[in-house]
């Protein structure tokens, strides 16, 4: 009797049709894509720090040169504010840091608009009426395209106010509001916790995660 190959045991697997691939395709890019963000989240963070501590530091410093001063000298003998190298060099660093983010965040983008493409063409194939079966599991098409823009607007209202937070962070004298940007890039309110509920559910969904 033949021996039956190993394959001969193995349920096969159904092939994807093209839209399925390329929705599979998509939820692997947004959990790259949000993985990648985390660490930038997290070296921004070590970035803005430094420059609060520095602000914080400087000026504390100018608050003892003053008094330290004579009251009497005139304006052209008070001492004239040191350029401060390494709160430049981790200013253009946040910048940096934000630059990479607004990729990430434009793919987001990219990436609900190739969604909303195939559930346009299934549309088209099967009619508007007309119900198709799951790509995989239970997800109609259309809740894939759903998703992807709830996760993408958090991100972009998150990028928005990291802008912000830059353009302001380097140039603000109170240092409770500097601790309020600090705090704000840290723990990035506009992201929900339901975010990370909605990323983990499209893997199972498409089988980039097992039960």
């Amino acid at each position: 009797m033949a021996a039956k190959s190993p394959a001969d045991g193995t349920p096969r697997r159904p092939v994807l049709s093209v839209s399925a691939r390329k929705i599979k395709d998509n939820a692997a890019d947004w959990h790259n894509l949000i993985m990648k963000w985390e660490r930038l989240n997290d070296n921004g963070f070590t970035t803005a720090n430094k420059i609060v501590n520095m602000k914080i530091s400087g000026q504390f410093q100018d608050n003892k040169l003053e008094i330290a001063c004579d009251n009497s000298a005139t304006e052209s003998e008070k001492p004239t504010p040191k350029y401060n190298e390494e709160l430049d060099s981790c200013c253009a660093e946040l910048l940096e840091t934000l630059k990479h983010m607004t990729k990430i965040q434009l793919k987001m983008e990219k990436l609900t608009s190739t969604t909303k493409a195939i559930c346009d063409l299934e549309t088209f194939h099967h009619g508007a009426g007309n119900c198709t079966a799951p790509f995989f599991h239970t997800w109609p098409t259309p809740y894939f395209y759903e998703v992807s823009q709830k996760l993408s607007e958090m991100y972009k209202k998150e990028l928005q106010l990291k802008q912000t937070i830059v353009q302001e962070i380097a140039h603000s004298a109170d240092q409770d509001l500097m601790m309020v940007y600090l705090s704000s890039w840290l723990y990035q309110p506009y992201i929900e916790n339901s975010s990370k509920l909605l990323l983990e559910a499209m893997l199972l969904e498409t089988g980039h995660r097992q039960c």
